[in-house]
Formats: structure tokens, sequence, C-alpha cells
């Protein structure tokens, strides 16, 4: 089978700006990214101009780099740069929008099976707290969200659609533009999860319509640990009230008042990791310059050649589900854990990953699955490392 998008010659530019791929094979980028070195040199580079100059000094010295972050961010997703805050992970930049609403007892949540387990928790916080609804539609044959079933679900007291683009435990790709489409049409407001879609394929938040979207730094994106980013458009700007503020979101007027900035940059703190900043920034901008779109279409046609080589094992049950599929495949081996398989695989250096029942509640139990082992490559994988995965699972069986 032959995978398309990216010339041998940009594989082999995105293995050589890869130190690992010498080492290992790593299929767990849906847990972070194999190292990029333009990032990781960015990084270094900043802490050493910290320990010559300073930290303020350096950050000062660094603020080309700096602002370039929201303009790479922005060009990511196709939103405008002060659209764009800096947040230390994926899940505080979801947090920072979802617990910005000012939700009241009765208010409804529409939410799916797919909902990545940081926040559903979530959820159950706000309903303890506020007497909050969560209403979860059902799958629809394919796997994905029920997009009848979301409209159904929408009513007067609906508040929030709240979807994970791409679930860490599956190899679904959500409708998100079609949740868009619904969320548009009946004034809801619309917070995407876009933890391991952002860098695995495009993203365009006109598109999709989503008012706010979070994402991390360190998984399809290969940027530094510690690094998150989140969107929220202009448009809904006013709907959300930061849940904590400090000298970065907000202006002192005087002793009894203060005023908002007036853009996303409202749910940043002024405290933050500079380095990571500017390591995100070059991360995202790598990406860019390869083009999301035949990335995309690397990932996804290298997890369709994985699951391809996988179904042809006998003792091997792939576990994904959806219409649109990306680059994490799972599955199970007979007649053993999935814990029992990342742990062979390791010992003969393959990187994988295990989703477990705990942190998918409302859908692998659903499914009656304990956990399945979590493979998910990257457009630096290549066809004779998907082979030897393969062969070394048929070791196994």
């Amino acid at each position: 089978m032959s995978v398309p998008s990216l010339s041998q010659q940009d594989v082999e530019a995105l293995r050589e700006d890869t130190p690992g791929v010498g080492q290992l094979i790593h299929f767990n980028n849906a847990g972070t990214g194999l190292a990029l070195a333009p990032s990781l040199n960015a990084v270094k580079q900043h802490l050493d101009l910290e320990a010559r100059l300073g930290g303020y000094e350096a950050a000062a010295h660094a603020s080309a780099d700096l602002d370039a972050f929201y303009s790479a961010l922005a060009a990511l997703i196709g939103g405008k740069p002060h659209e764009i805050a800096y947040v230390e992970n994926a899940t505080r930049a979801w947090d920072m929008a979802f617990y910005g609403i000012d939700f009241r007892e009765g208010d409804r949540i529409v939410t799916g099976r797919a909902e990545y387990v940081s926040n559903y928790v979530a959820f159950l916080q706000m309903k303890r707290r506020k007497g909050i609804e969560i209403d979860i539609v059902e799958d629809d044959a394919s796997g994905q969200i029920d997009l009848k079933g979301v409209k159904e679900a929408i009513g007067a007291r609906t508040r929030l659609i709240a979807l994970t683009h791409i679930p860490t435990f599956s190899g679904l790709i959500n409708p998100a533009e079609e949740v868009g489409e619904i969320a548009r049409a009946a004034n809801v407001l619309y917070l995407l999860d876009a933890c391991q879609s952002a860098g695995q394929i495009p993203l365009n938040v006109g598109e999709i319509g989503c008012g706010i979207l979070s994402g991390t730094g360190r998984k399809y994106l290969r940027g530094p640990r510690g690094t998150g980013f989140l969107y929220v458009s202009d448009a809904v700007l006013d709907q959300l009230d930061p849940p904590f503020v400090d000298l970065q979101s907000a202006d002192w007027i005087d002793e009894a008042s203060y005023e908002l900035v007036p853009h996303a940059r409202r749910f940043e703190t002024w405290e933050r990791y500079v380095a990571g900043q500017i390591g995100l920034g070059v991360a995202t901008g790598y990406a860019i310059g390869f083009g999301m779109e035949r990335i995309g279409n690397r990932v996804c046609a290298l997890g369709a050649y994985l699951r391809s080589e996988l179904s042809g094992l006998s003792d091997v049950t792939l576990h994904d589900k959806g219409r649109r599929k990306g680059g994490i495949v799972t599955f199970a081996v007979a007649g053993e854990t999935p814990a029992q398989t990342k742990a062979r695989l390791s010992a003969a250096q393959i990187n994988v990953s295990v989703s477990n029942a705990s942190s998918a509640r409302i859908d692998l139990p659903h499914r009656n699955l304990d956990a399945v082992v979590r493979a998910s490559v990257h457009a630096f994988n290549t066809e004779t490392e998907i082979e030897t995965f393969v062969k070394a699972i048929g070791k196994l069986t």
C-alpha cells in the first residue's frame, strides 16, 4: 500500500529533524510527539539566554519570538492572533473557557461519548456545584456522534455544546464542522477540544464554527511539554468571564476596579514557561511550513495502512470507530492484556500506550472494553516501521 501526500524527500527531512527516530519506533504521538529538533533547540537557546541575562531580560530580548507564537497558532487554526491565548496545557486552556461560563441551575451541556476524562469530570463538578444537567448524545451506526441526536438534544436550557474532536481512545475523527452548523443554527456556545487534532489534521475555526477551541503543544504539534493554547473568538469573548485573573489578564484601574484586557489574553497568566511558548511557536510554524493538508493526509493514510495490516492478524481485534479515522489506532491482542502487549512492544523498542476504561467511562465500558492498546502514528513514521510493528505483534500471538 502506498501512502501519498509527502514525498520521500519530505519524510526524510521530517526524520532528520526528529532525533529519536534512530533509537526506536515511536507510535505514541497521541501521548507526546517525538521531539522536534528546531523546537527543542529554540527552547534550549532561550534557557541559555535566561541563564546569561536573567529571566525578565531574556523575555524582553525574545519579544518578537513570543509574538510569533500568536501569529503561528492563529495561522494554524484560521483565527486572529489576538484570539489566541498561551496556556500551560490543553486541559487548563479548556478549563479557562469552561469555568468562565456563568452556568445557572438547570442549564444543560450537550456532549458525546468521545468526551475526554478531564472534560467530563469538570461537567460533573459543575453539576455538583451549580445543578446543571449533562445530555450525552449517542453515537450513530458508524461510531461518530449522531448529528440528528445533537439537534434533538438542544433545548431552551442548552448552554453549551462540548465536543472532543479526536478522542484519545479510538481512531475516530468526530464531524466537528457539522456540529458547528448545528450550534450556529441554534445560537449555542460551542467548545471544541482539539488536543489530538491540532497538528494531526487541518483545522479552520471559521469552517468548524466553534467559538472556543483548546489544544496542546506536546502531541501532534511536537512542541514542548507544559505548553498549550486557547482560541476564543471575538464573537463570544464577552460571554466568558475568566475564572481567575492577574496582571496579565486585567488592568487595575483604581483601588476599587479593574478591566479585563480586550482580547483572548484575558485567559493567560503573567508568569509562564517562556521558553516553552517560543518552542511551541517554532513547532507550529514548522508544521505550517510542510502544510497541514499534506501532513494530515499522510497521518490518516498511515493510520489506515496500520489498520489494514493489523486486520490481517487473526488474534488482533481492532476497536476504532467512526466514518472518518485518523492516525490513532486502537486494538487488543487475544490472550494478553493491553498492558502486557505494551510491555512486550517496549522491550522491542516500540512505543505505544494503553487507554483504560477509567479514562473513558462513557465509551469503553459501553463497548464492553476494559482497555485497548493505542498506537498513534505521525507523518515522520514510515511504512517500514508499520511493517516492523505488525511483525512484532504477530510474534506475540
